[in-house]
């Protein structure tokens, strides 16, 4: 199973650290990013291997939530099966 983060908002220091930091306490797995900066505007998408979370995929996403809410950047995870069936017709 995998799920696709997505961060978007104002580059500062340290975005792509705090997000691993919150996939490393939920166990997840990072299989790749992409990342770019637009001027001051900074977007990220990472894919990863939820398989081993150790916690239900809402504790996770609550946790994406408020590190956004804290930095100020919004950041979300979608399970590959929402993504997928969104992009479905």
């Amino acid at each position: 199973m995998r799920a696709v983060i997505s961060v978007i908002g104002k580059d500062t220091v340290g975005i792509l650290a705090k997000v691993s930091a919150v996939c490393t306490t939920y166990n997840l797995n990072i299989v790749e990013v992409t990342q770019s900066v637009l001027q001051e505007f900074f977007a990220m998408i990472m894919v990863t291997d939820i398989a081993a979370a150790n916690a239900p995929f809402d504790v996770v996403a609550d946790a994406f939530t408020a590190l956004g809410k804290e930095t100020g950047l919004s950041v979300r995870i979608m399970h590959e099966d929402i993504f997928n069936s969104m992009h479905t017709i």
